[in-house]
């Protein structure tokens, strides 16, 4: 479909996809490459109404193309965008309840106080002002990989409370033995 792209980077155990969504085919184009230099999967958008079509909220069956399969892990959005806004398409997701734990990151070329105060306070993991830097990916790809590690082992000790308990058992026995040995 026109409009959307997507691109996979180096393969990893746990590829982070990250849909991007930027107004400008210049900025689309940088924050692609350096989301693909960290490994992470691409998909890339030109407005706000696209990345709500992508996420399925856009209130049109017939229009939206959906996740295709893809959890979606980031969105990483411009701010100032004709149409809809990096900030109006902020409050949707965090007013959706099948997408709203999807953090989101506001890009601008403007360093605006006010504007990015009101984006943090509506939701946003964070504010990055233009232009964005491979360091700027790399530590949001390593945020997001924590917290999803975090999901799992969270998710992992409530789905097996014998295995939780087996190894505060074991951490007690080896904790003993140290004691013992001292």
């Amino acid at each position: 479909m026109e409009g959307f792209n997507n691109h996979s980077g180096l393969v990893e155990t746990q590829e982070l996809h990250v849909l991007a969504v930027d107004d400008s085919l210049v900025d689309r184009k940088v924050i692609e490459r350096l989301l693909k230099i960290s490994s992470c999967k691409v998909t890339v958008v030109d407005s706000g109404r696209r990345a709500l079509q992508y996420l399925g909220l856009d209130g049109d069956k017939n229009s939206s193309v959906g996740f295709n399969g893809l959890k979606v892990n980031l969105i990483i959005t411009d701010y100032w965008m004709p149409g809809m806004t990096g900030y109006e398409l902020l409050k949707k997701i965090k007013e959706s309840s099948t997408l709203k734990e999807i953090p989101v990151v506001i890009m601008s070329s403007e360093n605006v106080l006010p504007r990015i105060n009101r984006c943090l306070e509506e939701g946003a993991e964070e504010f990055i002002v233009k232009p964005v830097k491979l360091s700027d990916v790399k530590r949001l790809k390593d945020f997001i990989m924590r917290e999803e590690i975090e999901v799992e082992d969270i998710v992992q000790e409530q789905g097996n409370t014998s295995t939780t308990t087996q190894g505060t058992n074991k951490r007690k026995l080896d904790e003993t033995v140290v004691h013992h040995d001292n």
